[in-house]
């Protein structure tokens, strides 16, 4: 079993970012790869105030965080990525988008047996994205952060029917190596997390729209009754609204059943452009 050395992030989002930053922490060189520049300046930014929040709090010596942001390489050529030694992609939920970027991986590692291909996806089959990379299918496994990265235990290590064993096994031994709990799932829609999870969510929001109750109350009842530690409209704006709508589409799809369908209160908000947090307001106003 070959050591990684340097692991290849592609997408320098939240999720991408997060990657990066705790395998860095890990003592893991990161190599964070975004074809726009504004974002890896927002990256580098975040992760250098997340650093010092750190240090200053205790949890981590002043030359542990420079060290760790000394590893991470924030670069914007493709190419760049050929010296890592492990890739995990973290772009926008788009199958199409994520096949043809694991074609072009499957490519690049061609000559490389020992590379990893893996996919933060949420949702996407992993058997499709590893059609996309033809003889490298075997080494394709899903690798499924949660946001935040730096607080979230849980990775679900999905394997795809071409996935060997051995890819999973070295997929959870990474994972815990970077700090996180790693889950093993099959490669079914919506994993095991989005499976349960994302029909809570649309059921939350067919109760506001039926009038079963406001959204504060929805919301306190699964908080306060569940011991949830967010309901379920706020952390569908946390996650985004657009996100909720793909993703019980690909459930939908996926499970040959209308019942998985994003509520029309959903579709409407999404259309509106009340996306949730990121365009602040969804469910919830955020712009005070």
């Amino acid at each position: 079993m070959s050591t990684v050395n340097t692991l290849g992030v592609i997408g320098a989002g939240q999720m991408g970012g997060g990657i990066a930053q705790i395998a860095a922490t890990a003592g893991i060189n990161a190599i964070l790869f975004d074809a726009h520049t504004p974002q890896l300046g927002k990256a580098k930014a975040l992760h250098e105030k997340l650093m010092a929040r750190a240090v200053e709090k205790g949890r981590m010596e002043q030359a542990d965080a420079d060290a760790a942001l000394k590893r991470i390489d924030y670069n914007e050529s493709f190419d760049a990525l050929s010296g890592a030694d492990w890739i995990v992609e973290a772009i926008i939920e788009d199958r199409d988008v994520k096949v043809d970027l694991f074609g072009r991986l499957a490519a690049m590692f061609a000559d490389r047996q020992d590379v990893v291909l893996a996919s933060n996806t949420s949702s996407i089959s992993i058997t499709e994205i590893a059609a996309a990379a033809g003889d490298a299918a075997h080494r394709v496994v899903g690798m499924h952060f949660f946001n935040p990265v730096p607080v979230m235990k849980l990775v679900e290590v999905i394997k795809g029917l071409q996935t060997d064993q051995s890819v999973v096994d070295r997929t959870i031994a990474l994972s815990e190596r970077m700090g996180k709990t790693p889950l093993a799932a099959n490669d079914r829609p919506g994993f095991v997390s989005n499976r349960i999870l994302m029909p809570m969510i649309n059921e939350a929001f067919y109760a506001w729209m039926e009038g079963v109750a406001e959204p504060e109350a929805l919301d306190g009842i699964m908080t306060l009754g569940m011991n949830h530690p967010m309901g379920p409209l706020r952390l569908a704006d946390f996650i985004g609204l657009d996100t909720c709508a793909h993703i019980m589409n690909v459930l939908a799809d996926g499970l040959h059943s209308e019942r998985y369908r994003p509520c029309p209160l959903l579709e409407q908000l999404v259309a509106a452009g009340r996306l949730g947090n990121k365009t602040g307001h969804g469910v919830f106003d955020y712009s005070k």
